[in-house]
């Protein structure tokens, strides 16, 4: 696996599980990394569906159907959220180009009331993927992840949960394709 290891990982990058990681938290997951310095990284995992929907969670958004996603191990009690499109929020963070992680939770809740924003151009997280200083660079230099800078979108997180991560390394090309397509026991190859 042919992964740059002078690449350092920034905010809006997607780091990409190796085919073979056996971390229960992280087999074949795609985590958008949102922040990225030198104290730690923080990102959130795009495609591992939680069993809860919105509604249960934040009753100010029981109107909402919405899925929730594992954003990662740390602090489950926490809500998080990206969302697609011009900024709207206050305190939104920019993590690429028409994509927001946080921001004015109350305002989030009266722009979905009254429609000027869509449910489906935010995606809801409990908890968070979290690195200290310097981990996520040892794990890199392991080869643990995949850094990609392809731009993420709705029409990638439109895949299913167990389709994105091929999707991902499909769009990358090249040896990537062809890892996409890899077991996940090597041993039944």
């Amino acid at each position: 696996m042919t992964n740059d290891p002078s690449k350092i990982p920034q905010a809006g990058n997607l780091l990409i599980s190796e085919p073979f990681l056996q971390d229960e938290n992280f087999v074949r997951s795609v985590v958008l990394l949102c922040e990225h310095n030198s104290e730690g990284s923080f990102g959130l995992v795009l495609n591992k569906p939680s069993i809860l929907h919105l509604s249960e969670l934040v009753e100010e958004l029981s109107f909402l159907e919405s899925e929730i996603f594992v954003g990662g191990p740390v602090e489950q009690n926490t809500l998080h959220f990206i969302y697609f499109g011009e900024k709207k929020l206050e305190g939104s963070i920019s993590i690429g180009e028409g994509l927001w992680w946080g921001g004015d939770f109350e305002g989030l809740v009266e722009n979905l009331k009254i429609g000027s924003m869509a449910s489906d151009s935010v995606r809801f997280f409990i908890g968070y993927s979290g690195w200290g200083s310097g981990q996520l660079s040892d794990e890199l230099s392991e080869n643990t992840w995949i850094i990609s800078d392809n731009k993420i979108d709705l029409n990638v997180l439109k895949n299913t949960p167990d389709e994105l991560w091929r999707v991902v390394l499909k769009n990358m090309g090249g040896e990537f394709k062809v890892m996409a397509n890899y077991p996940l026991d090597p041993r039944l190859n």
